[in-house]
C-alpha cells in the first residue's frame, strides 16, 4: 500500500465541493447531504488510487472491481442531493470511468475520472448555490 501522504488525488474538486457545501449548508439536510457525498467521494477517491495501481501493474486485481461500486455509492450520493436532473450526467461519467478500467486504458481511465470529478463537483455547487449559504 502506497503512502497515504503520495496517494494521489483523483476527485479533488468533488471532496472540496462537497465539504464546502457541507460547512456552509442552509439546512440540516442539505448539510448531512453533502456530508455524506464528500465521504463517498473520499472512498471513491480512494478506490480509484488502488484502481490505478492495478491499472498500471497491468494485473486484474479485486481494486479494478471495487471501483464501480464506490462510484455508483457516490454518484447515487450526489443525486440524492442534487436532484434527478444530474443523474443523467454523473451517469454518463461514471460509465466512461467503467469502460475504461474494463479496456485496461489508463490514459482514457485518468480523463474520464477528471470528467467525472467536474460533473459530480459542478451538481454539488448547484445545490448550494441554488440554496444560498446560511452565512450569506
Amino acid at each position: 500500500m502506497p503512502n497515504p501522504e503520495q496517494v494521489p488525488a483523483f476527485l479533488p474538486l468533488t471532496v472540496a465541493a462537497a465539504h464546502s457545501a457541507a460547512e456552509c449548508a442552509a439546512d440540516p439536510t442539505t448539510g448531512e447531504g453533502a456530508r455524506t457525498v464528500q465521504r463517498r467521494a473520499v472512498e471513491a477517491d480512494s478506490a480509484a488510487a488502488d484502481c490505478w495501481l492495478a491499472l498500471l501493474a497491468g494485473c486484474d486485481a479485486p481494486s479494478r472491481r471495487a471501483l464501480s461500486s464506490r462510484l455508483r455509492a457516490l454518484s447515487e450520493a450526489t443525486t440524492a442531493l442534487a436532484g434527478p436532473r444530474s443523474l443523467r450526467r454523473v451517469g454518463e461519467a461514471q460509465v466512461r470511468i467503467d469502460e475504461a478500467v474494463r479496456d485496461g486504458d489508463g490514459e482514457e481511465f485518468a480523463e474520464a475520472l477528471v470528467g467525472y470529478d467536474q460533473v459530480v463537483a459542478t451538481a454539488v455547487v448547484s445545490v448550494r448555490g441554488r440554496l444560498g449559504s446560511a452565512t450569506a
